[in-house]
C-alpha cells in the first residue's frame, strides 16, 4: 500500500495539482489532498508530497501516517518554512509539531474523516470511534500544523503550469472543428484507404 500511494502521489497527484486542477480532485469518496512542498533537508531540493488535510481556527492541519521516520515530516520539522498547494490556492507556512493532547485528537480525527475510503484503513472509523481508540490507533502519527504567514504561487501564477492547459485545448478545438468540417465522403474514403477493402466471402 505505501508502495502503490507513493508511485500514485508522484506520478498523477502531484503532477494533477502542478497543472491546476486541485479543485477537481477533492471528494468524499477519495479524500482531499493537499501538496505539501518542503526542502530536502540534505538535498536542498524542493519536494512536493500529497497529504490529506483538515483546517481549523485558521490553521492548516496534515498526519505523517508512517511515523516520525517519514521523509517529508522531517523535511518539514528541519525547514520549518513550507508552501501548500490546497485546492483553493497556495499559501507559505511555518510549520509546529502539535503537542497538545486535545488539539491532536480533534486534528486526527477530522483528518481521517476528510480521507474519504482511506479514512477506514486503519482499523477504526473516524466518525464513530472512540476517543481512546482513535489515540491508541495514532500513537505512533504526528500531527503538524501549518499557521499561514503568507501567500504562496500556484499552478496559474508565474513559474506554474497550468498554462499547458490553453495549447491543449486549443488544439483540440481545432481538430475537433477540423473534423466536422470534412464531407462524410471524404471520411468514408479515409477508412476504406485505412483499412482496405473486402469482400463478403461466397458460400
Amino acid at each position: 500500500m505505501r508502495l502503490f500511494w507513493k508511485l500514485f502521489s508522484r506520478f498523477f497527484v502531484v503532477p494533477w495539482f502542478r497543472l491546476g486542477l486541485g479543485p477537481f480532485f477533492g471528494n468524499p469518496v477519495t479524500g482531499y489532498v493537499m501538496v505539501l512542498r518542503t526542502t530536502g533537508r540534505n538535498s536542498g531540493r524542493v519536494r512536493d508530497t500529497p497529504t490529506v488535510y483538515a483546517m481549523a481556527g485558521g490553521s492548516v492541519y496534515c498526519l505523517a501516517g508512517y511515523g516520525r521516520s517519514t521523509d517529508w515530516f522531517q523535511n518539514a520539522i528541519a525547514a520549518r518554512d513550507v508552501s501548500l498547494v490546497l485546492p483553493g490556492g497556495a499559501i507559505s507556512g511555518q510549520v509546529e509539531e502539535v503537542e497538545d493532547a486535545a488539539e491532536r485528537l480533534t486534528a486526527i480525527r477530522q483528518i481521517f474523516r476528510n480521507s474519504g475510503l482511506m479514512g477506514f484503513t486503519e482499523g477504526f472509523n473516524p466518525f464513530l470511534a472512540s476517543d481512546e481508540t482513535i489515540r491508541s490507533k495514532t500513537a505512533d502519527m504526528p500531527v503538524l500544523r501549518i499557521r499561514p504567514t503568507g501567500i504562496a504561487g500556484g499552478a496559474s501564477d508565474p513559474g506554474g503550469r497550468a498554462w499547458i492547459w490553453v495549447p491543449i485545448l486549443v488544439g483540440a478545438a481545432v481538430v475537433v472543428v477540423a473534423v466536422g468540417r470534412l464531407p462524410l465522403s471524404s471520411l468514408a474514403a479515409s477508412r476504406r484507404s485505412a483499412y482496405g477493402s473486402w469482400k463478403v466471402p461466397k458460400n
